[in-house]
């Protein structure tokens, strides 16, 4: 028996004898092509294969042809057997993002590791045959045996996270233009005062050493998805039991080159406290209090560091309204029509938090 596939590199139609152990259940094509003897025809096609016709070659959806005919290709036309169609066994089941790419769907892949690896190669030829450009292929740590399948096609890492691995293929040549990975982690931190003039400080339990036994402003990572006002303000509860309301970012540093390489945003957020009586996390904070702010400006790690020291005394400054932060705006955007926050320091004219007295 022949087949007929296409060669995706040159854009050929291969003709050529197939091994006797034909197709058995949902095995794919790939475990039983023991090609030989090739013939090469020239084709017009934008797709994986081909039909072709004693008339002429007209490209169709994605199918594997079998013919008994084995002479040439004389005689081979639309009675000629056709297998599978795309949506089956021969590629992967994907669709397109908003900018032409392909996304691989990560609940629909192969439960086999010889099938993925065939499916996968089916795929990527009929894509590049279609002008797509990039892949996306998330792989669910259940399947993290077809990382090294992949890596072997020319996918390279994206990113991961605790459920799943990101990898991409770029089709074309010349540079990748896929986005790359977050290059950025963002933090808070709360800058808490009472109407005591009392500064809401923590000690950490795992710290530096040169830290131990400093009080600082509580701190932390923003969650996916989170607003960095409302991470402020989640931190802040969750290490001191304190509830509070956010003010403004009252300013913000960026960094380079920290965690594994990452870049680092940093928002010191002015927060309003709404309770007093402090609960603290045992798990990440040692110790929690109101301290202050005299006492709390008198630490050697405020007085002999400069931007810790510039920080708090641009908060000073915004207590004395001598300064205006970034307070959060909802908005809508026509652009994508997603709800977000702008943050600005334009006071509204009914706003005189920003005036002097």
């Amino acid at each position: 028996m022949e087949k007929v596939v296409l060669d995706s590199r040159s854009e050929r139609l291969i003709l050529g004898k197939t091994c006797s152990n034909f197709l058995r259940g949902r095995e794919r094509f790939s475990n039983w092509l023991c090609s030989s003897q090739w013939k090469v025809f020239p084709v017009k096609a934008s797709y994986a294969t081909t039909r072709i016709s004693s008339e002429n070659i007209e490209p169709i959806a994605p199918k594997m042809f079998l013919r008994s005919d084995s002479s040439d290709m004389k005689g081979f036309n639309d009675s000629s057997c056709l297998w599978t169609s795309p949506t089956n066994d021969h590629i992967l089941d994907a669709y397109e993002d908003e900018y032409g790419g392909i996304i691989i769907n990560p609940d629909r892949l192969p439960w086999e590791t010889n099938a993925f690896g065939t499916a996968l190669q089916a795929s990527l030829s009929y894509w590049k045959l279609m002008g797509k450009k990039g892949v996306w292929l998330k792989l669910p740590l259940d399947r993290s045996e077809y990382v090294p399948i992949a890596v072997k096609e020319g996918f390279k890492y994206h990113h991961a996270e605790e459920a799943y691995v990101m990898l991409t293929y770029w089709i074309p040549d010349g540079p990748c233009m896929l986005p790359a990975n977050a290059s950025h982690q963002v933090g808070v931190g709360g800058f808490v005062i009472n109407d005591q003039n009392e500064v809401l400080v923590v000690q950490e339990k795992y710290c530096a050493s040169s830290l131990c036994g400093v009080w600082k402003l509580p701190t932390g990572f923003i969650h996916e998805s989170e607003e960095i006002f409302a991470g402020a303000v989640r931190e802040v509860k969750e290490e001191t039991g304190i509830d509070t309301e956010f003010v403004e970012v009252i300013a913000f540093r960026h960094a380079h080159h920290v965690a594994f390489e990452k870049s680092d945003l940093f928002f010191v957020c002015m927060l309003r406290p709404l309770s007093h009586k402090i609960n603290i996390d045992d798990m990440e904070v040692q110790a929690a209090k109101w301290m202050p702010l005299a006492e709390f400006l008198k630490q050697p790690c405020i007085q002999d560091d400069s931007m810790f020291k510039r920080i708090i005394d641009i908060c000073i400054a915004r207590l004395g309204k001598r300064y205006c932060g970034l307070a959060a705006h909802h908005m809508i955007s026509k652009f994508d029509g997603r709800s977000s926050c702008l943050y600005y320091n334009v006071a509204e004219p009914h706003d005189f938090n920003c005036q002097g007295t």
